[in-house]
């Protein structure tokens, strides 16, 4: 073979070409190329006179030989012993020779068409496949052949060959192999680009000279495009392909391709070589497949039955329930195959398509909807530019990256770091302008019937907009258009659609989302896509919600650089996504907390950020120097990129301090939370001592079962094992699943888990320990229980609650630093952070309280020297951590002054309030401190003069902290807070005086801590004795205040912005001071009255402020039981956040009871008709206003009622006619509305489809305010009698079924779609089966016991139903003063949210200091401690009492509600004396005295006119 190799080289090369004679000339070589039989020729002669040939033929040009010459040498070429010899040169060298015949004889070869189709078999069979082996031996003969025929173009002789249709097939299919073969050789050597090159003009010179290629011809050409999709490749079988396309298939299956593969440059040549020709072979290939598919429907209905074989075809139940069957499986394959060809063609060879693009728009108006599917997304693709290979990987969001992604060039924080040619994005042209009807008919699916289109067709436009339409680009109206179809389809009624707009959006990078997304509107905006992305969050669907809210969270991890640099763009855009997420936890659902806090820890503070190690200790912050200088360490994370680029990575990392980076972006997270979730956000983090003694014991039981294991005891253990799992399992979604995890690791019994979850959870532990333990105790227990176990999500979730992840010792150095030095911002954060600490892990501040005493006694107020800005914060940081641990607070003289100047000079006065906290709490001379306190301050006092709100500020505390130790001067504080600041008036009411004002000005906010000053007087006072003495006088001032507005002077001096701030803190006072019993029952009956109509005050901070008071003290369990009827006063509020809060905690709350099986919200229900009996807007004679009421009714059966306790609340309702009330009021407005509710809990059965069994059981009344009836006669006379007016009886149908109705469609648009209410059951049904089961009364004992019909309104005090309901309608709209529209600013928001905290604060001090004086009050300090630990144990329900009621921000103040207007005079007083009653016969009969709730409509309505 080395000798053949020498020749074939030399005879490869050319050589100098002699002088050409004149004239054709013979052809020189004579040497027989055939042999006979059994003479051959040797194979090395063969290619010795084979190789002389081809020499002679190469040089000479077309007419230099005569044809004559050369047909013998022709006819041995074509002959069977060449063509066909076994040896690979032979034939090489053969080869060679024909296609020099070829050249010198063009255009007519001298071959029988017989003898050019063994030629072509012999070139096409054996020479080609070769080439795809670069190392051949005769590899450079085989390159020849190929070149010549392509150059000479003689490969259009196969078109003259009869039948060579299968031979042009083969020539396709092994050209397409080869170059999609890649390499066979074993050294690896690439295929020469010059191969590529000849076999596309080879192809392409068949293609254009042939009169008509075959179909398999053109389906071979097509299937190369589908090379850009390798999965496609895996099951397809074309019809004119062989058994070697499955080979091809798998290596195409690993394709990443930074360009095109040779088998997909070579078929878009040949398309773009000949577009006219190429157009009509496709156009018909896809005429075929498409009409098929979409004829098939008819065809396959039939001609098969309805369970035949389906495959890939999309089950009807996801596009069309009520459509017949569509295509077959196989039929449907090849649809899929040409909407994928479709995608590629466009990409690369859109010339091609001309004819094609119109028959999708056909489809897109199919009747069956698998086919409309198809057409969607294929045009979704096309105008977006993705091919057969599908979109680009999704870009990594990473939330731990440091530093940010957000910080980096727009092009490197997506996902790719390599250029793939198959999945970049790329549209030659502009769909949308090239064919706009089609276009136009896309979009139109977007209101497709089928869900599953819509969603498809949601992927789409998200594609579109992601890849600016292929790159081509879109028109700024057309971008907006989309955009604004994108953020409709995220709110889509349909699950399946909302979750396809969510993964559209998750294929953003970051720039795209600002950039593109983001110009409509942030996720603060309503309507754009990033606020309805957010809505998402509390979407009902969980694989809606959970995407959602992950992506939320990614997509804020990585914009939190950008935020702490500063961008106020994306600070806009992406800022208040952690308050969408957060706000999650006021529906209370086990799986969306879950879900919350997983993002929490994974996503907004990822456990793993910043990827730093820590070198060496922390820096130390006490340095003053380092204060003043703003801090060290700090700085951008722009500048440590830059720095991190200059130099390696690590050693820039050396200079960082991860626990300083952590601490910024906790803060900024902080920093940008709404004021509700923030409020849930410290709630959630104050629950984590009460979780870590939870999972603490429970690690104890483990160890005490042994693992199954115990020698004694085993029986309690388990028991109380088990109670302790089933209470963990009781907050965790799917409690089945979360128990059994639990009892896997009790019994695997691993004492090293048991003491890493407790590292996790010491507040001794620093961050780097917790994470540590983290990732250790995850290790363990995936080595333990396999890495698809459930147990390591289950434990991690009580681990993120009980962990001491963000309140911990490592952070509060540099928390401490900003809140000093306001670096970007985040001094207010950090002060908020710092209160949380040292009031709800006052431990972790442990470390760092003397640093802040030390300030605090260096920088000290004085007479001449006022305190600094800051010190507020860091006397109630002090403070908190002083009540825990007083003990461990500095007690040197000079710390003690200090404090002594915090409370004579503190400004503003809320520092004179901490600084005398701390004092009296620490001190080991109290009562001496005390008596010098309350003298330095009483001793001149004088309005206006020498802090003299400070003064008070520390008198309210001095009377809270030490009253005995001041028992002589007691007297004398109070007389200073009543005559010389409550009672006198020092501003003078103007005409153009707000009814509300932000501000507080001196005068009233002097009266505020007067009023603080009184209460803390009785909340101290700890002799029962004389404790009615000594609370009447300020019981009687409070009622008064809230009777008359907030008037206190006999004279009607008080502005109204004064009355409106002493109303509320009037009714806050008394409902605190409620929460002692002691105290409770000196608030009666009609006070009770009085407080609860505060709840409907006309201005939306009274009642806010009001209702946020009472839902706290309520659901820290601290008020009696009573007041739960006041929250449902709150049916007509017009302000919808309020009474959403409210509605939301109410819930909570109920189902709270009911998990303790305690009837308390059932038992209010009795109290509630009681306040309504009472209520001033209530008239028997006025049949729309009792509908009113039964709007009432109906509020708290949404709120409270449920399918269990239906029949105990109606049950109520029946009790409660079997009495009458214990104060001086007629009985028929109780049993009116007796009537009233049964009737309506009757038909909220009905609507609801329930059924209702009676009440086995019997309920007691509230002895207060309820009595038996004087006999039993009277009692079967009340019992057989309705009050209720029949006509309203029989309009309480439509009442019932449109406020449940109206409800409904307001819950859909508050929550979110996906739910829709039940539908009503037939109208005269439901009223046929409810006059079946309640008989129809007379008429006539309508009113009065049965059998008194002379007088129906006797003994029924109050003005007549015309009147009133003149006065009501009337006093709407009738009032002088118009409507005022006034914002409660965030100061006044955060000085509440203060005021509510600081008491608390208070109650908690005093509750400590009385604890053992007296048994009372040993009783209030026992149920402090049970409060305190069920707020530390609850779940989420306790963020969501917390502050259920918040945001009243942005609302109208001063739009009463509906019910409020009720009782208002026509601009004048109803202050005059009640109207007399109608008898019967038309004389009037002198009233009965005025009832109390007569009274106190009287005056509020006065008040409100």
């Amino acid at each position: 073979m080395a000798e053949d190799d020498d020749d074939g080289d030399d005879d490869g090369g050319g050589e100098e070409a002699a002088p050409r004679a004149e004239g054709p000339r013979a052809l020189r070589f004579s040497q027989p190329l055939n042999w006979r039989a059994g003479r051959a020729i040797p194979v090395a002669e063969l290619h010795k006179r084979l190789g002389a040939l081809c020499n002679e033929l190469r040089p000479a040009e077309q007419d230099e030989i005569e044809r004559a010459s050369l047909l013998p040498v022709a006819k041995e070429l074509a002959s069977h012993q060449l063509l066909s010899h076994k040896d690979k040169g032979v034939r090489a060298w053969t080869a060679c020779c024909v296609v020099e015949v070829f050249r010198i004889c063009a255009p007519d070869a001298p071959f029988s068409a017989s003898q050019l189709k063994d030629i072509f078999t012999m070139i096409i069979n054996h020479v080609f496949p070769a080439l795809a082996d670069p190392t051949n031996p005769w590899n450079t003969q085989h390159s020849f052949v190929l070149k010549s025929l392509a150059d000479v173009k003689s490969i259009v002789l196969l078109c003259d060959i009869p039948g060579a249709n299968n031979l042009i097939l083969h020539l396709f299919e092994v050209c397409f192999d080869v170059l999609s073969g890649g390499t066979k050789a074993d050294s690896g050597e690439e295929l020469s680009k010059n191969v590529e090159h000849h076999m596309t003009e080879l192809l392409q010179y068949l293609v254009d000279e042939s009169q008509g290629l075959p179909g398999e011809v053109v389906e071979v050409i097509l299937a190369q495009f589908l090379r850009a999709d390798p999965r496609a490749l895996a099951g397809t079988s074309s019809k004119g392909k062989k058994g070697n396309s499955s080979q091809h298939d798998e290596r195409q299956s690993t394709l990443l391709l930074k360009e095109a593969p040779p088998a997909y440059n070579m078929a878009k040549n040949i398309c773009n070589f000949s577009p006219e020709k190429m157009a009509r072979y496709i156009s018909q290939y896809f005429s075929s497949v498409i009409v098929d598919a979409s004829t098939a429907r008819e065809l396959h209905q039939q001609h098969q039955p309805r369970h035949g074989k389906r495959g890939a075809v999309p089950d009807s139940d996801e596009v069309e329930d009520d459509l017949p069957r569509g295509p077959t499986a196989e039929e449907w394959e090849e649809s899929q195959k040409a909407h994928r060809l479709l995608r590629e063609l466009w990409r690369s060879t859109p010339s091609v398509l001309q004819d094609i693009v119109p028959q999708l728009e056909v489809e897109l108006a199919a009747e069956h909807g698998s086919l409309r599917l198809l057409a969607t997304e294929t045009l979704g693709d096309m105008v977006a530019g993705i091919g057969a290979a599908g979109p680009p990987a999704p870009p990594t969001l990473d939330p731990a990256a440091y530093p940010s992604q957000s910080l980096l060039p727009p092009a490197a924080d997506r996902g790719q770091t390599t250029y793939n040619f198959l999945t970049t994005p790329s549209s030659p042209h502009s769909f949308p302008s090239r064919h706009p009807q089609i276009y136009q008919a896309f979009l139109s699916r977007r209101n497709d019937r089928a869900p599953a289109i819509r969603a498809a067709w949601v992927t789409g436009v998200g594609r579109i907009l992601m890849t600016s339409a292929g790159g081509v680009g879109l028109d700024a109206d057309e971008e907006q258009a989309l955009l604004r179809y994108l953020a409709d389809m995220l709110v889509d009624v349909d699950e399946r659609v909302r979750l396809a707009a969510v993964r559209a959006v998750e294929r953003f990078d970051f720039e795209g989302v600002l950039q593109k997304l983001g110009s409509r509107g942030g996720v603060a905006e309503p309507g754009g896509v990033l606020a309805n992305l957010a809505d998402r969050v509390k979407d009902r669907k969980h694989g809606v919600r959970t995407e959602a809210t992950m992506l939320l969270g990614r997509l804020w991890g990585v914009a939190s650089g950008a935020i702490a640099e500063g961008s106020d763009r994306v600070a806009a855009l992406l800022g208040p996504i952690p308050s969408k997420i957060f706000e999650a936890y006021y529906i209370n659902d086990t799986e969306i907390n879950a879900l919350v806090d997983t993002i929490l820890f994974e996503s907004l503070l990822p456990l793993k950020f910043p990827p730093i190690k820590s070198k060496g200790n922390p820096p130390s912050f006490s340095s003053q120097q380092q204060l003043s200088n703003g801090g060290g360490g700090g700085g951008s994370q722009r500048a440590r990129r830059s720095a991190a680029g200059q130099q390696n990575g690590d050693a820039a990392g050396q200079q960082e301090d991860p626990d300083r980076i952590r601490a910024e972006r906790i803060l900024i997270l902080v920093r940008g939370l709404e004021h509700k979730a923030k409020t849930a956000f410290f709630a959630r983090q104050g629950q984590q001592s009460g979780m870590a003694k939870f999972v603490d014991a429970y690690l104890a039981k483990c160890e005490d079962y042994n693992g199954g294991v115990m020698e004694s005891n085993e029986k309690e253990t388990k028991q109380q094992l088990t109670r302790l799992v089933d209470a963990l399992a009781k907050y965790l979604p799917e409690p089945l699943k979360v128990s059994d995890d639990l009892w896997k690791f009790a019994k695997k019994h691993d004492r090293r888990c048991y003491q890493l979850i407790r590292f996790c959870m010491l507040p001794d532990s620093d961050y780097k320990r917790v994470y540590n333990a983290m990732k250790e105790f995850t290790k363990r227990i995936e080595e333990a229980f396999g890495h698809s176990s459930s147990v390591l999500d289950t434990f991690k979730i009580l681990i993120y609650r009980a962990g001491v992840l963000v309140y911990n010792k490592s952070h509060v150095p540099a928390i401490i630093q900003y809140s000093r030095t306001n670096e970007k911002d985040l001094g207010p954060a950090a002060h908020d952070v710092l209160k949380e600490i040292s009031t709800h892990k006052a431990e972790v501040f442990r470390a760092h309280v003397q640093e802040l005493c030390q300030s605090l006694k260096a920088r000290a107020p004085t007479s001449a020297k006022p305190n600094w800005t800051g010190a507020v914060d860091d006397l109630k940081a002090c403070s908190g951590f002083a009540r825990k641990f007083p003990e461990e607070m500095p007690k040197e003289r000079a710390f003690t002054q200090a404090l002594f100047g915090f409370a004579l000079h503190g400004v503003p006065p809320k520092a004179a309030k901490y600084g005398t906290q701390i004092l009296l709490t620490i001190s080991e001379r109290k009562a001496m401190h005390a008596r010098d306190l309350v003298a330095k301050c009483t001793k001149g006092w004088t309005f206006g003069k020498d802090n003299f709100l400070s003064k008070l500020a520390a008198l309210s505390q001095v009377m809270l902290l030490t009253p005995q130790e001041i028992e002589d001067d007691v007297d004398g504080v109070t007389d200073l807070a009543l005559n010389e600041v409550l009672l006198k008036n020092r501003v003078e009411p103007e005409d153009g005086d707000p009814r509300w004002s932000d501000a507080v000005d001196d005068e009233m906010a002097a009266k505020l801590w007067a009023l603080k000053i009184l209460t803390n007087r009785l909340l101290a006072h700890e002799d029962d004795g004389t404790l009615k003495a000594v609370a009447e006088r300020p019981f009687r001032l409070l009622n008064r205040l809230v009777a008359d507005g907030g008037e206190v002077s006999k004279k009607g001096s008080t502005p109204p912005h004064h009355k409106a701030r002493l109303r509320l803190a009037a009714a806050q006072h008394l409902l605190r001071l409620a929460c002692q019993k002691r105290l409770d029952h000196l608030l009666g009956p009609r006070a009770f009255n009085q407080l609860a109509v505060v709840a409907q005050d006309p201005l939306l901070p009274v009642r806010t402020g009001f209702v946020r008071k009472l839902m706290k003290y309520l659901g820290q369990d601290r008020l009696q039981h009573r007041f739960y009827a006041v929250i449902f006063l709150l049916a007509f509020e017009p302000d919808a956040r309020l009474k959403e809060g409210v509605t939301t905690w109410t819930r909570a709350r109920a189902a709270e009871h009911a998990r303790r099986k305690a009837t308390v919200l059932e038992a209010a229900f009795a109290r509630f008709l009681s306040l309504l009996a009472h209520h001033p807007d209530f008239d028997p004679d006025d049949e729309d206003g009792l509908a009113d009421f039964a709007q009432y009714i109906l509020f708290y059966l949404r709120c409270v009622a449920n399918q269990d306790n239906l029949s105990l609340i109606y049950h109520v309702a029946q009790r409660v006619k079997s009495a009458t009330p214990a104060a001086d009021q007629p009985s028929i407005n109780l049993y009116i509305l007796s009537d009233l509710s049964q009737e309506v809990i009757r038909r909220f059965e009905e609507q609801r489809g329930w059924s209702m069994q009676a009440w086995p059981g019997r309920l007691r009344l509230p002895g207060g305010i309820f009595a038996p009836l004087p006999g039993h006669e009277a009692a079967v006379a009340v019992a057989n009698a309705q009050f209720a007016p029949e006509r309203l009886v029989e309009r309480l149908d439509d009442i019932v079924r449109d406020s449940l109705r109206r409800h409904a469609s307001k819950r859909a648009r508050t929550t979110g779609p996906g739910s829709s209410p039940a539908a009503a059951k037939d109208k005269g049904a439901r009223r046929a089966k409810r006059m079946a089961r309640t008989p129809r009364r007379a008429r006539g004992a309508r009113r009065g016991a049965a059998g008194d019909g002379e007088d129906d309104g006797a003994g029924l005090a109050g003005p007549s139903s015309a009147d009133v309901a003149a006065r009501r309608r009337s006093g709407r709209h009738a009032g002088g003063e118009q409507k005022r529209y006034v914002e409660l600013s965030d100061e006044e928001q955060e000085e509440v949210d203060e005021e509510e905290e600081e008491e608390q604060e208070e109650e908690d001090v005093q509750m400590g200091e009385a604890a053992a004086s007296s048994e009372d009050d040993s009783q209030d300090g026992e149920e402090e401690e049970e409060r305190s630990a069920e707020e530390e144990e609850s779940g989420a329900e306790d963020a969501s009492e917390k502050a259920a009621a918040d945001g009243a921000e942005e609302d109208e103040l001063t739009s009463p509600s509906p019910r409020l207007a009720r009782g208002k005079a026509n601009g004048t007083s109803r202050a005059r004396g009640p109207v007399p009653v109608k008898a019967k016969g038309g004389v009037k009969k002198p009233p009965p005295k005025a009832p109390v709730a007569a009274a106190v409509g009287t005056r509020r309505s006065t008040r409100r006119v």
